[in-house]
Parts: C-alpha cells; structure tokens; sequence
C-alpha cells in the first residue's frame, strides 16, 4: 500500500508546481491548430463525415507541427504532431478512393437516392447489394411480357426502375406496378429458400421499362453472408406487399360480375347479388283500442272473376 502511494505522490508531486503563469499568449499558429480541432470534431459521420474530420484534423495536426517547430523548437512535440498529421492524410486519401470506388451510374445512383438512401444505407452496403445484380439495368420493351402465367419460373427478385407494367391474370387486368416497386414480391415472399414455383400472372410491359433483377441463388448467399442486407431486403418486400395490397383493397369490377383480388391472384370471387333491403319495422300504435268501440268489419276480397279468361 505503501509503495502504490509513493508512486502516485511522485507521479504528481516529483515535478514542480507553476508558481508563476506566462504572460504572453502563444502564437498565432498554436490558436489557428485549435480552431481546426474544434471544428473537426464536430465532423458527423459516414464517407463525407470522415473527410471533414480527418481533413481539419490534419490541418490542426500540421498547425501543431509548425508551432512545436518554430516557436517551441521541442523535437518530440514537433515528431508527434507530424506523425499525426500523416495518419490522418493517409486517412483522407484512402477515404477519398472509397468514395470514389463507389461510384454508380445515373440510374443506380437514383435509385438509390429515392430507395436506399432515405433508410440510412451506406454507399459500402448499396455497392455489395449493386454486385449482386452484376450492375446491370435490363431493358424490357413495350408489349413484352416479363412473366407468363404458369410458365415462368420463379428464379429472380426484379425492381421496377422506369416504365409501368400491366398485371394480368386469365387475360383479366390485376393492376399496375409503377417505378420503385417489385415485380415479383409477392411470389417471392411466397416461397422458401429451397422451393420452386412459377409466376400465376402475367406481366406486361406497358411501356419501354427498366428493371434491376437479382437471381435467386446468388441473393440468398449474399443474404446469408450479410445478415444486415437480408433484413433490409425483407422490409422492402413486405412494404412493397402491404402497398400493393392497400392500393388494391377496393377489388376491381370487371364485367360478368367478376371480382379479383390481390391476395389471391390466381382466384376470383363472383360478386354475390346483394340481400333485399329490410323493411322497416311498423310505427307502434298510439293507442289503443277502447273497450266497446265498434270494430270496422274487414274489406270484402276483390272480385277476381273479371281478371279470368273467358
């Protein structure tokens, strides 16, 4: 117990006490160094927040450098502050190719804007999930089908980039399914990972579309990789379920009766005729009959012999 208490007297009495503060305020370089510390740890984060901090902590690092050099001329405070200023250019340089390795084409960096991003997904995450599909954005012409009923497999996830697409089942119009939705979430969702089916719609293209596809095989072993991805992917697809169904709950009329509905896209219901309205119950009687009144003798059945054929 004795020798822990004399290290620490000595760690804070052995060296002497300031009796007597400097007057003079250090250079203006050692002020500027702090300012750049300050504002550098004000930094935020993902790739551009990691620029502004490892660039303005740079810059105080270098300031510090330049003040141990010249004004306090100490080689061990002048050796640190380089060796600092190094760590965090080397930093910024290898963030700076990051950020520019993850780089996308027009579309894929709109798609990500108005998908990904707004979830908080970082360029790295988005980069995998952009390799998975090989970068590739498919073309599928006016009036050609994507999926043909009880034809098709079901062996990729599809999103809608541009264009619309027609869902039709039996040759009967489902509905649409616009920019930014899965063309095939619902079959998707229907199945496991080790089953296979195919598509009970029909898909068409109504217009010159776009479409991001991911094979099947090659998903599932980056969701098994990235638990992370697997997650996101299946918030995306339930959304993308729960909007269809919502947009789609008023069932579309078709003629003949005919009703269809979403959820059961390879079913429809015939429209059962509505029950006759119910009658309304007779008023009550305000009140009743006196005990002797005379009661009026019923109305006499109609002579029925004039509506008879001869």
């Amino acid at each position: 117990m004795g020798e822990n208490a004399s290290f620490w007297e000595s760690l804070i009495y052995a060296h002497p006490t300031c009796t007597t503060w400097k007057q003079e305020a250090e250079g203006s370089i050692y002020h500027l160094a702090s300012i750049f510390f300050v504002v550098g740890f004000m930094g935020g984060s993902g790739f551009f927040g990691l620029l502004y901090v490892f660039s303005l902590l740079g810059l105080g690092f270098l300031c510090s450098s330049v003040w141990a050099w010249l004004d306090v001329c100490a080689a061990d405070i002048f050796s640190w502050n380089f060796v600092l200023f190094a760590i965090c250019f080397v930093q910024f340089v290898y963030v700076t190719y990051q950020v520019r390795s993850v780089a996308f084409d027009r579309e894929f960096q709109e798609l990500y804007s108005a998908l990904f991003q707004p979830l908080g997904i970082s360029l790295t995450v988005y980069r995998k999930i952009v390799l998975c599909c090989d970068a590739e954005v498919v073309t599928l012409e006016k009036e050609h089908c994507y999926a043909m009923q009880g034809k098709t497999p079901i062996d990729k996830l599809s999103l809608l980039v541009s264009g619309r697409i027609r869902v039709t089942v039996d040759g009967e119009f489902l509905h649409y399914i616009f920019p930014l939705q899965f063309l095939d979430s619902p079959e998707w969702d229907s199945l496991r990972p080790t089953e296979e089916g195919i598509f009970q719609v029909t898909l068409t293209a109504e217009t010159d579309c776009r479409y991001v596809a991911w094979r099947r095989k090659k998903l599932y072993l980056l969701f098994a990789k990235h638990r992370f991805i697997s997650r996101l992917f299946s918030i995306l697809i339930g959304s993308d379920i729960a909007e269809k169904l919502y947009a789609l709950n008023d069932r579309v009329h078709v003629g003949q009766g005919f009703r269809y509905d979403i959820r059961l896209p390879n079913f429809y219901h015939v429209a059962l005729p509505e029950p006759p309205p119910v009658p309304p119950p007779p008023p009550p009687r305000s009140h009743r009959l006196q005990r002797g009144s005379p009661r009026r003798p019923p109305a006499a059945p109609p002579d029925c012999g004039s509506f008879l054929a001869p």
